[in-house]
This record gives C-alpha cells, structure tokens and sequence, in this order.
C-alpha cells in the first residue's frame, strides 16, 4: 500500500487572497498593524493560534485568542456570501480521482486548518469521499511537529517508508522530515521552491500533471 497525504491551503485550495484579506481585518479590528499579505504567506501551513503568535510578535495567550476570534468571524461570514473563494487548483481534481483509482493507495490530508472548515471544503467540492484520514490541529500539535503524519500513518496502517506528504511551504516538508516520510513540494503555493528544497522536498512538481511520476520517485 501507499498513503499520499495532501496539504490544503497553497496546495490543494488557493485561500491566499482570503486568508491574507481577513487576517487583515481581524488585526486592524483590534487596533493592531495589519500583517502584509507577503507576511501573512509565510505563516499559512502553521495552525491558527500559532500563525497569529507570529505574525503579532506575542505569546499573549488573550491577545491571540482575540485575534482568532476575530479572524474565524470575519472568515466564515465572507463564505456565507461568496462560496467560490476557496477554488482547487488546476488539476487537483483529476489528480485527486487518478489516486483515489488505483490499487493500494489511500489520501490522506494533513493541514492547519481545523476539522470543520477541511469538511466543509471537501464537502463543497465534492472530495469528502477521497479521503480515508483527515489530520487537522484539532487533534494534534501545529506543522511541523510530526504528529499530524503519525496519527494518519496510525489510521491507514501505513508505514513510513510507504508514505508522502504534498505541500507548499517548508513546514509541510518539515513535518515529513521530523515523521521519516518522503516529501514532494508543489511550486503554486505560498513558499520559494528553493526554501523547499532545503527543508527536505525530495521532488518538486510545477503542475498536478506531474504528481503521479513525482510519486513513482520518491517512492523508489
């Protein structure tokens, strides 16, 4: 068998313009400097309380749990009026449908997001049912901590050697270094495909076009 876990938001969904655009909002709401978009990118794998602690300087636990507040309201009432802004990007489906297709193999997710927002994606887009394990913060420590790829390696029965992470920042290719999983970082998302590669990507994939053969390698 083979477990391939998907990252979500800068690989699997382009939230860029959303989370930036809402982080924004939750900061000045509070009278604090907004994040830069370009700040606000370095952050997006990280779970949510962790990625504000950073991008606010700050350990304050009520300080951050402010900000979240904030942020989560401002997040789930643009989605009651625009249901488009979480897009796949091109080629996820059909990459999605290839894997859930052939013999042995079983996806995974493993992202920052919480539990509620990933079903409600899937749900949207159709994919609830690709996936067999879903690894969120809900659960388990925040990227790069191995947790999330050992609580999916733990529901499939897949082994390390049989296993591998697909993301877009260096936490998710952290993430598998720190769990001895193969990595594959994707060029469309929110990281240098440089800085991939220093954290552990042994492929990269410029198109979902790609991924299958990318797999083949890793997995040699």
């Amino acid at each position: 068998m083979r477990l391939i876990v998907f990252d979500m938001d800068g690989t699997l969904i382009d939230t860029q313009a959303l989370i930036s655009e809402h982080m924004g909002a939750a900061f000045a709401s509070l009278d604090l400097v907004a994040p830069t978009p370009a700040e606000v990118r370095q952050i997006i794998g990280l779970s949510l309380p962790v990625a504000v602690g950073q991008l606010a300087g700050t350990s304050d636990i009520a300080l951050i749990e402010g900000i979240v507040g904030q942020y989560k309201s401002f997040y789930k009432a643009s989605l009651e009026h625009d249901v488009d802004r979480e897009p796949l990007y091109p080629g996820a489906r059909e990459a999605l449908d290839r894997l859930k297709d052939q013999k042995g193999t079983v996806l995974g997710v493993a992202t920052g997001k919480g539990l509620t927002g990933v079903a409600r994606i899937l749900g949207n887009h159709g994919l609830a049912g690709h996936f067999v394990t879903l690894q969120t913060p809900d659960h388990n420590p925040s990227k790069p901590h191995p947790g999330m790829l050992l609580s999916a390696m733990a529901d499939t029965g897949a082994q390390p050697h049989q296993t591998v992470m697909i993301g877009d920042t260096v936490y998710d290719m952290e993430l598998a270094r720190a769990a001895g999983v193969r990595a594959i970082g994707v060029t469309w998302g929110y990281h240098e495909a440089s800085d991939l590669l220093k954290a552990g990507a042994g492929a990269l994939i410029h198109d979902y076009a790609e991924l299958d053969a990318a797999i083949e390698r890793v997995l040699e």
